[in-house]
């Protein structure tokens, strides 16, 4: 049973030239890492007017890493494994374990 979630590849020219692949990974990585960062820097921040600055940028980032995402899913570049129902359950019975021994009231 194939267990990938994808659409067909888009070739791109081989060889070590970056292609229109290479650089939309880049982008992704770039946003991804970008996002992390404002995240911490949200929960950092000083003030309520730095956090609703920081805030801001942070949902334009987002969106700008959905459509990277997107348009990478759309071109075959990237694809998701279909969890099997038995899997999620059996990891949410672990999460949810982990979480009771934390004793938090």
């Amino acid at each position: 049973m194939n267990n990938k979630i994808s659409n067909p590849k888009t070739e791109v020219p081989p060889g070590i030239k970056m292609n229109d692949k290479d650089y939309l990974n880049c982008l992704l990585t770039c946003l991804k890492d970008m996002t992390k960062n404002y995240t911490i820097a949200m929960t950092e921040a000083s003030n309520e007017s730095l956090y609703k600055s920081y805030n801001s940028t942070f949902q334009e980032l987002i969106k700008l890493q959905r459509k990277a995402f997107e348009l990478a899913f759309k071109k075959g570049w990237y694809s998701l494994e279909k969890a099997e129902t038995n899997k999620i359950d059996e990891k949410l019975n672990m999460l949810s374990k982990e979480y009771q021994d934390l004793n938090i009231d």
